[in-house]
């Protein structure tokens, strides 16, 4: 077998995307911090059960776990970063008001999300720890969007939805585990000849709802049709005027507005609203969010909670304005001549890429990518043509 080959959907980041990369990582920083998030850097590895607590079955499918030869403990390469942000909120930081924190990171994850997915997507998000209400969920939505747009992108689509609506009809349906799950899944692929099969021995109430929730889908006038359909129950009550509020308080012309009910993505381990954004010709969703109030109980304390991340690679890979690359200038290799030293310098702490050009590498010149050179002009140094 050849050494260099890496393992499926695992790949190099070369220097030109990997560029695009790290500055939209400080672009989206920037913005986080101007809205006063916190940078926090929680570790690659941890104990498998602070990794996982809270977090569900999914995550821990897709955690890689090894055995740690100092404490003889199963440890986790992180799958999310998220779960590790609520820890620190609820462990280390231990404010009593509002935290906002962001993050920035590697993940890995034993399977691809899809098929022309990376297995390691470099997650960037923000978090909202302390607030329960939808104030908190409408900031993390506009700044996601926010985020998005800065990347370049545009005609954006925001898919809002709400787990509890599912779990309310699932109490109303009375079903065991294993048809849970087969909802669950029959739901979230929005195929209703299975879940026609499987609602099959619920009420007359509860089987009516199952069966509208994949067709619950569109602008707002689907609330007005949810609250024709499903049961007069709590929650559900609850999860329309949230997301009736939301829809209210939504003024932006760049994005459209999408609700739907059938949206699970996420439900073991979210406790209210949820939501995706999708950019246009993008198949993928860019960024994914929601509010996760009961991963902070099973850390030990009760915070409410709620946030968004992304992947920079896909987010760069799909961003127009991302592709374009600054041109570098060639400068010679004249060590001793003090002019040409302080043009260089003056031009790198203007933001200029400077290369200088090495003794006995001209044949590949060309592969520095410069678009001009430094040249002498009437005694002084100035930047000239190739």
């Amino acid at each position: 077998m050849r050494k260099w080959i890496l393992p499926e959907h695992i790949e190099d980041i070369l220097p030109a995307e990997a560029g695009r990369v790290e500055a939209l990582r400080r672009i989206l920083l920037d913005l986080f911090a101007t809205h006063g998030y916190q940078l926090v850097m929680p570790p690659m590895l941890e104990y498998v059960d602070s990794l996982l607590t809270g977090t569900g079955h999914d995550l821990d499918l897709r955690t890689f776990k090894l055995v740690d030869q100092l404490s003889g403990r199963m440890l986790g390469v992180r799958a999310d970063i998220t779960p590790q942000v609520a820890r620190i909120d609820a462990h280390l930081m231990n404010r009593e008001g509002v935290n906002r924190l962001c993050y920035a990171g590697s993940v890995l994850h034993t399977l691809p999300a899809g098929i022309n997915r990376t297995r390691e997507p470099l997650q960037i998000g923000a978090e909202i720890y302390g607030h329960g209400g939808i104030e908190s969920d409408l900031e993390v939505q506009r700044l996601a969007v926010d985020a998005l747009k800065l990347a370049g992108l545009s005609r954006l689509q925001l898919d809002i939805g709400h787990v509890a609506v599912f779990r309310a009809l699932l109490r109303v349906a009375r079903v065991d585990a294993d048809t849970e799950a087969e909802l669950f899944r029959a739901v979230q692929a929005k195929d209703v000849p299975a879940l026609r099969c499987l609602v099959g021995n619920c009420s007359a109430k509860a089987r009516d709802a199952l069966l509208a929730l994949p067709e619950l889908a569109g602008g707002s006038e689907v609330l007005a049709r949810a609250r024709r359909i499903l049961p007069d129950d709590g929650a559900i009550r609850e999860a329309l005027h949230q997301l009736r509020a939301i829809a209210g308080l939504w003024r932006d012309a760049g994005v459209q507005l999408c609700f739907d009910l059938g949206e699970l993505r996420g439900y073991r381990y979210h406790s209210g609203m949820v939501f995706a954004i999708y950019a246009s010709g993008c198949p993928n969703a860019l960024a994914l969010g929601g509010r996760y109030d009961e991963v902070g109980a099973a850390f030990g304390r009760a915070r409410p909670a709620t946030g968004f991340s992304l992947d920079l690679r896909e987010v760069t890979a799909n961003a127009p304005q991302a592709r374009r690359a600054r041109g570098a200038v060639l400068a010679p290799y004249l060590p001793r001549d003090e002019a040409l030293q302080k043009s260089i310098e003056t031009l790198r702490r203007a933001g200029k890429i400077v290369v200088v050009d090495l003794p006995g590498h001209g044949r590949a010149r060309g592969e520095l990518g410069c678009a001009s050179r430094l040249v002498r002009r009437n005694g002084r140094w100035a930047v000239g043509k190739i």
